[in-house]
């Protein structure tokens, strides 16, 4: 779902760009760096409002046969085919105060939230083409951690992606999604209460379906055997979603963009399975 800039971000950003930089022995068991990132985007799809922030933090990545802490999941790896892979994990999304959304002044924050559950990935392009087309189809519940992990819902986000890898070192990709949720999650984005209801702001009750279309995109580039430089963005958009009517949603598109800088401290000899 990742309404904010997920938490697993900073795994994602270092696994494709080491990725870019394996050798021919494969990528190591275990990695430890530390990743910069600067970002602008909006508080949640529909919102008017753009939330900043920055963050510099240490990064853990380790690739065993069955459990993974890699790319944009962590957990268990049931099933491993050069074709398709099941995995069994989590991820989560930063939070975002009502303050700082005109929109929902005097409603609940969104807290931080925690996904977890079963993900299908298709891998559509043969083993070690530069250029790999994959499909991924993640079924996950959403848990608040900042209420007591609260059950908010479940999240269904059926992505295609496109990935390039070029000899030189950069890469680029791209995705298409559709981001779907039950009405428990799509209330705790778009409903408003009758308590929390203004003159401006009707009680709302929010619908279960398409929560917002999304594509996204990233560049990077080595900067050294060590270091690398990505840049990201993407583009929401609530058109012809559940509830596009809410009071909640104040535009119907609205862009996301980024900076990531990635060093690498230590890896390991070992080489990962695959």
């Amino acid at each position: 779902m990742r309404m904010q800039w997920p938490l697993t971000l900073m795994l994602t950003v270092c696994s494709q760009s080491l990725l870019a930089q394996s050798a021919k022995g494969g990528l190591p068991l275990w990695e430890i760096g530390a990743v910069g990132l600067t970002a602008a985007q909006s508080a949640y799809p529909g919102s008017s409002e753009t939330v900043s922030i920055a963050l510099a933090v240490p990064y853990v990545i380790y690739r065993g046969e069955y459990f993974r802490l890699d790319r944009d999941s962590a957990g268990f790896r049931a099933i491993h085919r050069p074709d398709f892979e099941l995995d069994i994990g989590f991820s989560g999304s930063l939070g975002s105060r009502a303050s700082d959304t005109v929109a929902r002044q005097g409603m609940d924050d969104l807290g931080t939230l925690i996904e977890f559950g079963p993900r299908m990935r298709w891998n559509l392009s043969a083993t070690g083409a530069p250029g790999q087309w994959r499909f991924e189809l993640p079924l996950r519940g959403v848990f608040d951690l900042s209420n007591s992990a609260a059950y908010r819902g479940m999240v269904l986000e059926p992505e295609l992606k496109y990935s390039y890898r070029a000899k030189e070192g950069w890469t680029w990709g791209a995705g298409i999604s559709a981001i779907g949720a039950d009405q428990s999650m799509q209330s705790l984005l778009y409903r408003v209460t009758a308590a929390e209801a203004t003159a401006s702001r009707a009680a709302y009750q929010a619908q279960a379906g398409l929560m917002a279309l999304r594509l996204s995109g990233s560049w990077s580039y080595p900067l050294s055997p060590d270091a690398r430089l990505l840049v990201f963005g993407r583009v929401d958009s609530v058109q012809g979603a559940a509830n596009q009517t809410s009071p909640l949603v104040r535009q119907n598109a609205s862009t996301s963009l980024g900076t990531v800088l990635v060093y690498t401290w230590k890896q390991s000899e070992a080489r990962a399975p695959d």
